[in-house]
């Protein structure tokens, strides 16, 4: 089997440059991700707080069961 050194350090840099290339791009991926978690968080604190909730009656017939408010 005849090899040349030519060929392996082709096929080393074409190696190496694969791996860069892969690690660049996980790279960007990693930011994006950031920047949109960053963009769901503000648009999750920008919601309006939700009203608090009332207490169930704890007396009577009405309202011991369900809180209903029109």
């Amino acid at each position: 089997m005849d090899v040349s050194a030519s060929g392996l350090t082709q096929a080393a840099l074409a190696v190496s440059g694969a791996q860069t290339t892969q690690a660049v791009q996980v790279s960007v991926l990693k930011k994006a991700l950031n920047i949109e978690a960053a963009g769901a968080q503000a648009l999750l604190q920008a919601l309006p707080q939700p009203a608090p909730q009332l207490p169930l009656a704890t007396q009577g017939n009405l309202g011991t069961q369900l809180n209903v408010m029109a």
